[in-house]
């Protein structure tokens, strides 16, 4: 069996096209986080936002290895895992501003997005609850032999849920390709992991089922992209489910801008300076020295980026909000 307590991956060798991608998808999810942060109190996004500022290395890092039509499941904090696996920054922006443009016509808001032509298939408020939907996908696959995989993000009070043991039970006794993806950033809303869990190795859970698992540095897209690169090929190969424990950092309090509670509930050493780590910053560092990509390469990302962001913006708050008379449609099949 593989496992590893946040043991260093060999740096992986990226080319130039990959460090862009990677580079991209991330700041894609951190300037659109922080656009929704700056305009949020202004009350036109009728939604609560559960924002994954700080954490972008792990969608990012994790759909830089699936395909279009390996699926994603997603949880509360699920704009980067729209953004990384392709969903369409206009539309989740517009769903934020209830539009009817928006991914799911206005009607799910920032906690029930989804992006099927992209293999984003829909996020859940309720906790741990796309887990299972996961492994039914994966089931799935396997049955109609297609070379897909599942991929469930979770948190770590999802971890605290009984179906998420259930869900790793039936994914092992059917060694279905699913990889189930823990963000740990050590918080259940405000609430510390150690006052909630006896045994703060969450990835450890998965030995119980014989299934495999790393606990990754999270905050280190190297470690990332190399880890999830390990766990999607196991699952695809046909070796069962595999699951990873990314250890990050949230940036922001449980749902909303800012964090303005943090002094009466963060850890102590979470409010000295220098504790807090950008995932994206640290990739580019590593790029820059490893001659990957160059200042100019960079700097014109991040202006593309930039450009995209405001445009999205421009197209939710310009966009027409849901008819009135609809708003029983989309509730039923017809």
């Amino acid at each position: 069996m593989t496992n590893k307590d946040c043991a260093p991956f060999p740096n992986p060798e990226l080319t130039a096209a990959a460090a862009a991608d990677f580079l991209t998808r991330m700041l894609m999810i951190r300037r659109a986080e922080l656009k929704i942060e700056e305009l949020y109190p202004l009350e036109q996004m009728k939604t609560p936002v559960h924002l994954s500022l700080g954490q972008e290395a792990v969608s990012a890092g994790v759909c830089m290895h699936l395909n279009r039509d390996d699926a994603v499941f997603s949880n509360h904090r699920s704009h980067g895992h729209y953004l990384a696996k392709g969903g369409s920054l206009k539309e989740l922006i517009a769903e934020l501003y209830c539009r009817e443009t928006g991914c799911s016509k206005g009607r799910g808001g920032s906690m029930h997005v989804i992006a099927k032509d992209a293999g984003h298939w829909g996020s859940s408020s309720i906790v741990a609850g796309a887990t299972p939907h996961a492994v039914g996908a994966a089931l799935a696959f396997q049955m109609q032999k297609k070379n897909a995989v599942a991929v469930c993000f979770l948190g770590d009070g999802a971890c605290e849920q009984g179906v998420f043991f259930e869900s790793m039970n039936w994914a092992a006794l059917k060694k279905v390709p699913v990889v189930f993806v823990i963000e740990n950033n050590f918080y259940s809303v405000s609430s510390h992991i150690s006052v909630r869990e006896v045994n703060e190795f969450l990835y450890k859970r998965a030995w119980a089922f014989d299934i495999p698992s790393f606990r990754v540095d999270g905050m280190n897209p190297l470690d990332v992209y190399a880890s999830a690169a390990e766990a999607v090929e196991h699952a695809r190969s046909g070796k069962g489910p595999f699951v990873v424990e990314y250890v990050l950092q949230r940036w922001r309090m449980h749902v909303g801008p800012g964090d303005p509670n943090a002094a009466l509930y963060r850890a102590p050493e979470e409010l000295q300076a220098g504790y807090q780590r950008d995932p994206i910053k640290e990739f580019v560092e590593h790029v820059l020295t490893a001659g990957i990509l160059k200042e100019q390469e960079i700097a014109q990302i991040s202006s593309r980026v930039d450009g995209e962001v405001e445009e999205a913006f421009v197209f939710a708050q310009n966009s027409p909000l849901p008819d009135g008379g609809d708003l029983a449609k989309f509730l039923f099949v017809d």
